[in-house]
């Protein structure tokens, strides 16, 4: 029989997966205030977010592959535990060590969810339901982000930080309940989990996200990482049960989404990260006045992303994907051309409605490229890497941008300067979205 309707399993994985991106939005918008209760300093408080970092990017391979091996809603729940208790002892540290091994806590449970979340649609969907499932996925992806920032900042300014942490005990208990009641549990794979890839790819992953992230020795660091992601590659290439198959890159359409969506997510983090703080230095906003300084962006990207669905039945995924690059390209340009210092209005504002209506388009669609064309076998694996891709691209764009930036001091050529990098950033997204229409019609042409 047809399937015509979602049912609550969708709703049950996109609250989940909401959850983990408002959490990480709210971090942004309340470091001051966590500095402050708990007498933290710079080095310390970066911590807060990079101990996260480094589990949630170290370990989202393994969990994908894990939702392959034990069966994604025995995989969903064990996340969907780590991560409810990782919020719940987040939210009543008292000191800046235990914050941060929770927030490391809080990673691991995110690096189970986030792949599972994925392949769980891929697995309860099929045909235009599943592409309609997978399209308010990567909306609610691009969402999490922008009204984190705005949640957050209402929270950070009227309650404490600590509330947007403990929110998340009882929507998790509730979640895991409905999942629990209509979350059919899935036939795991026959197989076994590749421990030496695993250890491998969590090493060099780690180190990766540790050179980006602010490591002392960033070189050497980098060395380290790119040594055992050799390894790691060898690795995938000689076992007979891989965690990270790599016919998943032999696909041009999924490794030219890996691609773009690298440097998508490397400039729109970024712009999510360093514009607030903009409105701040340069205008002198509230923090509050800078999250709400934000709705023109996610306002027309709530709209926008809600359309996706509908406008595939008369556009192809390829071509509302290559609109929405390029539209969040235009968007970009522009507030770099406008420049800060001409205002308010038409340096933030203006842009910001051209770049939510561009990534209401195009988060959804790079999420479809992404697991295209994969069979339950490594669907788990596929939906790994999309993940992985989003949080080492977001670490990296942030990271170099930062870098170029530091030396610096005024505010105003600083942010102009960073909204340029951006800017590139999103041509190679651009080019490589581009590539994934050539994909298209070289497959078109091959059929006729």
């Amino acid at each position: 029989m047809k399937q015509t309707k979602f049912g609550m399993v969708l709703p049950v994985i996109l609250i989940s997966y909401f959850m983990i991106l408002l959490d990480n939005s709210i971090v942004f918008t309340s470091t001051v205030k966590m500095a402050a209760d708990l007498n933290l300093n710079a080095q310390t408080l970066s911590w807060v977010t990079n101990a996260y970092a480094l589990t949630f990017g170290g370990l989202l391979m393994l969990g994908g592959r894990a939702g392959d091996i034990f069966g994604r809603r025995r995989v969903f729940l064990l996340g969907l535990l780590i991560f409810t208790v990782g919020s719940l002892l987040v939210g009543l540290a008292t000191n800046g060590t235990l914050l941060i091994a929770m927030r490391a806590l809080q990673g691991v449970g995110s690096a189970i969810l986030a792949p599972t979340t994925l392949a769980l649609l891929m697995d309860r969907y099929r045909g235009l339901m599943r592409t309609r499932a997978i399209i308010y996925y990567g909306a609610t992806g691009g969402l999490g982000a922008s009204f984190g920032l705005v949640i957050g900042g209402l929270i950070a300014s009227y309650l404490s930080w600590r509330v947007g942490f403990l929110l998340n005990v009882p929507i998790g208990i509730v979640m895991a309940l409905l999942t629990l009641k209509f979350v059919p549990a899935s036939q795991p794979i026959t197989g076994k989990i590749d421990w030496l890839g695993a250890l491998f790819s969590v090493i060099g992953i780690i180190a990766l996200v540790y050179s980006i992230n602010g490591a002392q020795r960033p070189v050497l660091t980098a060395i380290i990482a790119v040594v055992f992601l050799a390894l790691f590659i060898w690795q995938e290439r000689r076992t007979a049960q891989p965690m990270m198959p790599l016919r998943l890159f032999a696909d041009r359409e999924r490794s030219s989404a890996y691609l773009a969506r690298f440097f998508f997510l490397g400039a729109m983090i970024s712009y999510f990260f360093l514009t607030p703080q903009a409105m701040q230095h340069v205008y002198h906003f509230t923090p509050l006045m800078a999250a709400l300084g934000f709705l023109p962006e996610t306002v027309p990207q709530f709209i926008f992303a809600t359309l996706v669905s509908r406008l595939n039945y008369r556009f192809s995924n390829g071509q509302i994907m290559l609109a929405g690059t390029l539209i969040t390209t235009l968007g970009l340009v522009l507030a770099a051309v406008v420049q800060v210092q001409t205002g308010y209005f038409w340096a933030i504002a203006v842009p910001m409605v051209i770049i939510g209506i561009g990534q209401g388009f195009t988060l959804s669609p790079l999420t479809v490229s992404g697991v295209a064309h994969t069979d339950p076998e490594i669907a788990g694996s596929a939906s790994g890497v999309v993940n992985t891709v989003h949080q080492v691209g977001s670490s990296f764009g942030l990271s170099v941008i930062t870098l170029l930036t530091a030396n610096l001091v005024s505010p105003v050529v600083s942010y102009n300067k960073a909204v340029w990098i951006m800017a590139w950033f999103m041509v190679i997204a651009l080019f490589a979205v581009i590539n994934i229409q050539f994909t298209h019609k070289g497959a078109e042409t091959n059929e006729h």
